[in-house]
């Protein structure tokens, strides 16, 4: 992998990461364009650099973590499912499901269920003062519907942007719980990818890595912001449009 494709990847992966198209999803696409011959590494970056995403949510959302205990108890109960099932799927997801169909078809999909809940989600309020107050139990929700997200093209903020707004948050609060919950989610993921991978990266690999995950951070702290811009005055239904051609084009 060159220096331009990890860029090209980065940008993409700060800028979609928490919006609800698949990042994942996005870079396999980027992959199939550049026709990146090392498809191994090319995998294990596109999860790596995540973190260079998920530590930009830790800075725009720092007072946060420091508001409550509660919302550290939420979002491990949240975590669960997709650490389990995780864990237990890895090499299958992996192996099987990162290719350009599987996330042409989950794009299509996914965009179709946006479009859907733009619908139902238009003056929906919330039953919650704060997203800590959401019960433990609404939050096991949003973790397992979270596990749909393994699959390419899905979006894991999709997956918990949809199980959040069932479990009564309004979108807003839907969206930044799941910023918050890719914290726990992505650190294990990627983490359990270089555990893996470890004996396969060599020095100028791990430059690579902190590269794509340095400019992926700088991204996603614009790409967060404007994020909830967006979605307070559109909704998600554009998101969904885009998917579904993204899906058809590819």
């Amino acid at each position: 992998m060159t220096y331009l494709q990890a860029l090209i990847i980065a940008i993409i992966e700060g800028i979609t990461e928490f919006l609800p198209v698949s990042s994942t999803g996005h870079m396999i696409l980027a992959d199939s364009l550049m026709k990146i011959q090392d498809k191994e590494f090319a995998k294990t970056f596109e999860i790596v650099i995540q973190l260079g995403a998920i530590f930009s949510v830790v800075i725009v959302y720092l007072n946060r973590f420091f508001k409550s205990i509660y919302i550290y108890l939420k979002l491990f109960i949240a975590f669960l499912p997709t650490g389990i099932v995780g864990l237990l799927a890895y090499k299958t997801i992996k192996h099987y499901l990162f290719n350009p169909f599987t996330v042409s078809i989950s794009l299509i999909v996914g965009g179709v269920v946006l479009i859907l809940l733009d619908k139902r989600t238009a003056k929906k309020t919330s039953k919650y003062t704060y997203i800590e107050d959401i019960s433990y139990g609404g939050a096991f929700k949003i973790g397992l519907i979270q596990c749909l997200s393994m699959i390419p093209g899905v979006s894991r903020a999709a997956a918990t942007i949809f199980g959040g707004v069932f479990s009564g948050f309004d979108r807003k609060q839907a969206a930044e719980f799941s910023f918050l919950l890719a914290v726990p989610t992505m650190l294990a993921a990627s983490g359990y990818d270089l555990l893996k991978e470890k004996d396969n990266i060599h020095s100028e690999d791990i430059k690579i890595l902190l590269f794509g995950g340095f400019v992926a951070f700088v991204v996603a702290i614009f790409a967060i912001k404007g994020f909830i811009t967006f979605l307070n005055k559109y909704g998600f239904r554009h998101f969904g449009y885009y998917r579904i051609v993204l899906g058809l084009l590819f």
